[in-house]
């Protein structure tokens, strides 16, 4: 299958003449304009700058009270030059991610299953037009021994993710996550597969409801439509707005929790942290209030045979990095904030206590690269170089020795807990403390079953000051969770509230 299609371009020619749905994008248009307006965001941006430092305060106030920010309120942000009002927003930021989602982390791993691609993204190594890049798609025996890998190691959530061509389109996409699901090791298995994927008609997005997938995450990559098209100059991709209304697509096809993100480095931070509002505001407007559960916000990498990585001049500073994720969490302070592996550990311990809700860990972006077991990475095979390889036992210890609980809970997805009920229960506050619950459970699993004597001493401590927290702050529901908590530690499994 593969050789036909990389010896027939007629064939992919014919297969990408399908993908857009015209239809699809103009039914959410104003007026034939997307709702990104470039030339609105940088008048906001300059007619916002040297705020006063009551201006900024009173905006401070507005997001620790959980409220979601204006156009013109985040740009006051994104202008403050003084370094003290800056310490500031670094310490709310910090308050409003306790608030809204405690002291835990929830870890994940992404699989790359196929880096096949039809575009020409002049950032990306999985372009089509780098021969460099060693090609594969994995054959669902492979998919097996990749979960398996990942399962061994304790994982127990997945961001899968594919390249846009035919031989990864949505019958592959679904047949894989349910390999995935069907995959199980000793105690362990996958809960929760979330999926990076390209854009993709109603139809199709249904096909991914009913496969039972969590989160469906599209990045714009950039907001700024001139430099869009000069980094997508072919393919699918190429095209600005099928990619913007992908996530307004998944809500219409009945997918619950959707994900945004640009790629830090291709224009200025301070547009695309405004683009990633509008969007924001946008799917609220269309979905009843429903935005994006969780916000990413990686930076540009090396990538093998791909000069622009080196060459842009919009290379994010790690000040501006910590700036960009403190903003982003008071300007939607409940939705979800994921910081990945591109970053080294040094810059993750310091940009964690700014927001951040969610991080991948023992992190590999080859196809194949899990069961392969290879320990240099391999940039012929991978879309990017990372930051931070290090394993999940690892990143788990460092997270408990800093105060932090690591979750592996998946039970809010089970529950119902998705798409406007956790939004209301997280703008109330109330989320957290079905997560403190859940987060303690699985973590007590995930101690007993893969750590390390050292991470299980380091897990001990943080687990049983979460406990006094939670025999303190919910009387109520003690007395289920310590009888949950105890057949954990008889050896029941997947108990949850």
């Amino acid at each position: 299958m593969q050789d036909r299609y990389q010896d027939s371009n007629l064939a992919i020619d014919s297969w990408m003449k399908n993908v857009i749905k015209e239809d699809e994008i103009s039914r959410f248009m104003h007026n034939g304009d997307d709702f990104i307006n470039d030339e609105e965001i940088e008048r906001l941006l300059e007619e916002n700058k040297n705020p006063s430092k009551s201006k900024v305060r009173d905006i401070i106030q507005k997001s620790l009270s959980i409220q979601r920010l204006e156009p013109d309120e985040t740009a006051t942000l994104l202008n403050v030059e003084d370094e003290d009002l800056w310490r500031e927003i670094f310490e709310i930021a910090g308050k409003i991610k306790r608030k809204v989602y405690d002291n835990r982390i929830v870890t994940f791993a992404p699989l790359y299953l196929s880096n096949f691609c039809v575009n020409s993204c002049l950032y990306c190594a999985f372009r089509k037009e780098n021969t460099e890049e060693v090609r594969r798609r994995l054959t669902l025996d492979e998919v097996r021994r990749e979960t398996e890998a990942l399962v061994s190691l304790g994982h127990k959530r997945l961001i899968v993710v594919y390249g846009e061509h035919p031989l990864s389109d949505i019958d592959y996409i679904a047949e894989t996550i349910r390999i995935i699901y069907e995959t199980k090791l000793g105690k362990g298995e996958i809960r929760r597969v979330n999926v990076n994927a390209p854009p993709m008609s109603v139809e199709k997005l249904k096909i991914l409801k009913e496969v039972g997938i969590g989160t469906y995450q599209v990045f714009q990559e950039t907001y700024h439509h001139q430099t869009y098209k000069r980094v997508h100059p072919r393919g699918i991709k190429a095209n600005y707005q099928w990619r913007l209304y992908a996530l307004h697509r998944a809500q219409m096809a009945g997918i619950d929790d959707v994900a945004i993100g640009v790629l830090f480095g291709l224009y200025d931070w301070k547009f695309e942290v405004m683009g990633l509002l509008y969007h924001t505001i946008d799917l609220e407007r269309y979905f009843g209030g429903i935005g994006p559960h969780t916000i990413s916000f990686p930076r540009i990498e090396p990538a093998v045979n791909t000069p622009f990585t080196r060459q842009t001049r919009y290379k994010v500073s790690d000040e501006d990095f910590k700036r960009l994720i403190a903003v982003i969490r008071l300007s939607v302070p409940y939705t979800g904030m994921i910081l990945t592996a591109r970053e080294t550990p040094e810059i993750r311990r310091e940009v964690l206590p700014l927001g951040i809700t969610q991080t991948d860990a023992s992190t590999r972006i080859g196809v194949g690269a899990y069961s392969d077991r290879y320990d240099e990475q391999e940039g012929e095979r991978q879309q990017f170089l990372l930051g931070d390889t290090r394993s999940l036992d690892e990143v788990i210890k460092e997270f408990a020795s800093i105060g932090y609980i690591t979750s592996f809970c998946t039970a809010g997805y089970r529950c119902g807990r998705t798409g406007k009920c956790i939004m209301d229960l997280l703008k109330q506050g109330r989320e957290r403390w079905f997560c403190k619950l859940n987060a303690v459970l699985t973590f007590r699993e995930w101690l007993d079953d893969f750590a390390s004597e050292e991470t299980k001493k380091a897990g001990e401590k943080i687990i049983n000051k979460e406990i006094s927290e939670i025999k303190k702050e919910l009387p109520q529901v003690y007395p289920k969770f310590i009888q949950y908590y105890k057949r954990i530690k008889e050896g029941e499994r997947d108990l949850y509230f």
